[in-house]
């Protein structure tokens, strides 16, 4: 592949310095740089990439097996190689699949497991399972990571199909998270869920004993109002949860891509089963479209290798995802996770420093909030940050049509001012209109300019629906996966997460004054002796 990445490298120091609105000159360039699957559209025609550049990054994707690595991962072989695992989360989403994991078939104890969700959110929504106070009115999901980010970050997408209890999500140890979030609800409709595969992830945990205490103050049994989404079933037995409320799954699926199967659950209570079969069906759909379709014209694969383009070869370090959607405003945060724990890595698979660098700093917030926040940045600071604008053509409120006109046209509006820019003459221009000369016309217009060509992509979508965001996770997900394979790291696992969580383990005796700092270094002392000391003192 080395031969690949240099050919890469020679060709953008050719075309680096091209004009992307000049590109965009040649009529046909929208069509050949965008690609459709379904009612989807990925316009890529505002970046720097030409034919060439695309042919390098497809020959980049093919050398590094990109297509095998694929059906490895679909049919169940381990290419989890750090923790011996398998990758199966797409599974979870065609339920109809037949998957052996070491010649044992997976699939019928995730048909059983799903059967359960269905049958139990059936039964919440209509009342017949209830609170000590009656019919469940709220749910809090307790967790942390990916037991938090993607139902809560779907849950908010999907708010116009919620239509079951309200759903509230709690995850950071602060216990200010807990206490404002339980405040208001009544112990006796709610509904506390506990979303953690070992039940003993300390966050999770340290939450689910302050909630079970808050409940007990009104429920004369608590634990008959608390589910679990964990695997150790003697841990939540201990903890009193009814076996019955218990859902577990498998070490194939990761916390990141773990919100189609049981971490879902909370938003399956929310849309129904029906709208959450919805969702898993437009997950399915995007891993048919990654299966079969054919590089040049495939989502995901252009996807990455826009990112590849941006970050290892034109050398820009962090994109921002800008939704133009309000709903989708936990997006950006949820592919922080997604991207940075996934292709945050610095080895490859046989554990060799990495030639290239890895995943870039993923971050956004919804259009037009950031607008009027970090734009300026983006449109005239000194460092190039390509941008992944989502849009949708339609939203779900007709009364306010005009209000949605005028979001898309902000969002279309700012990938032709990033590619498009301000010049000199023309700032020069328009500073004189307004009556100025000389050097202060020269020193206002200089204010003015905006550099321009900085890239971006568009992904364009109908509405806002559970097939659509289902589609738009899977999309990422397998993004994320092919800049993976092409960079030869290890997509899932995590291990940078565990020396932080060691040393906090070491050092909550220490806080509490039941252990000595001597060890520790002069700063961290330093900072526990502020930390512990007296109120006042």
């Amino acid at each position: 592949m080395k031969q690949q990445w240099q050919a890469l490298r020679a060709h953008q120091s050719e075309v680096g310095t091209k004009s992307i609105a000049g590109l965009l000159e040649n009529p046909a360039r929208a069509a050949e740089f965008s690609a459709r699957h379904g009612d989807m559209l990925f316009d890529f025609s505002k970046t720097t990439l030409d034919a060439k550049a695309l042919s390098h990054l497809l020959d980049l994707a093919k050398q590094a097996d990109v297509e095998a690595r694929r059906e490895a991962m679909f049919s169940g072989a381990k290419i989890n190689e750090t923790e011996g695992r398998a990758v199966l989360h797409t599974a979870l989403r065609n339920l109809n699949a037949a998957v052996k994991v070491d010649g044992e078939a997976v699939m019928p104890p995730v048909r059983a497991t799903y059967a359960r969700m269905a049958e139990f959110a059936h039964d919440l929504r209509r009342g017949k399972i209830c609170g000590q106070g009656g019919a469940y009115t709220d749910v809090v999901n307790i967790g942390i990571g990916g037991s938090d980010l993607g139902p809560a970050m779907a849950y908010l997408a999907l708010a116009p199909y919620a239509d079951g209890p309200r759903c509230h999500f709690v995850s950071n140890v602060d216990g200010a998270h807990i206490h404002d979030t339980l405040r208001g609800l009544n112990p006796e409709t709610t509904l506390v869920i506990i979303a953690s595969k070992t039940f003993t992830t300390i966050e999770t945990m340290t939450n689910a004993e302050t909630a079970r205490a808050w409940m007990a103050k009104k429920v004369a049994n608590p634990a008959a109002q608390f589910a679990a989404v964990s695997t150790a079933a003697d841990k939540t037995a201990a903890f009193g949860i009814d076996a019955a409320r218990v859902f577990g799954f498998d070490d194939w699926v990761g916390g990141r891509y773990s919100v189609w199967g049981p971490i879902g659950l909370s938003l399956m209570l929310a849309i129904g089963p029906a709208g959450f079969d919805d969702f898993l069906a437009g997950g399915a759909d995007m891993d048919a479209h990654f299966r079969h379709a054919l590089p040049s014209q495939n989502l995901p694969i252009l996807l990455a290798l826009v990112g590849i383009w941006h970050n290892q070869i034109c050398g820009y370090t962090t994109r921002a995802v800008l939704p133009y959607e309000q709903r989708l405003t936990r997006l950006p945060a949820y592919l922080q996770q997604l991207e940075m724990e996934s292709n945050g890595k610095r080895v490859s698979m046989d554990g060799a420093d990495l030639v290239e660098h890895s995943g870039p700093v993923v971050w956004g917030e919804p259009g037009t909030n950031g607008q009027h926040a970090f734009y300026q940045l983006i449109h005239q600071g000194t460092r190039v940050v390509p941008c992944e604008f989502i849009v949708t053509r339609q939203g779900h409120e007709p009364e306010l049509a005009h209000q949605h006109l005028l979001l898309v046209a902000n969002c279309l509006a700012q990938s032709e001012a990033l590619m498009r820019g301000r010049t000199l003459a023309q700032a020069t221009e328009i500073m004189a209109k307004k009556g100025l000369t000389g050097a202060e016309l020269d020193r206002q217009a200089r204010h003015r300019v905006f550099p321009g060509n900085r890239p971006s992509t568009t992904l364009a979508i109908p509405r806002l629906t559970p097939f659509a965001l289902g589609q738009i996770i899977a999309l990422y997900e397998h993004r994320v996966f092919v800049e993976g394979v092409i960079l030869g790291l290890n997509s899932f696992d995590q291990w940078g997460v565990e020396l932080g969580k060691e040393l906090a383990v070491a050092l909550q005796p220490i806080l509490e004054r039941r252990a000595s700092a001597d060890d520790k270094d002069a700063s961290t002392r330093m900072l526990v002796e502020y930390l512990t000391a007296a109120p006042n003192a």
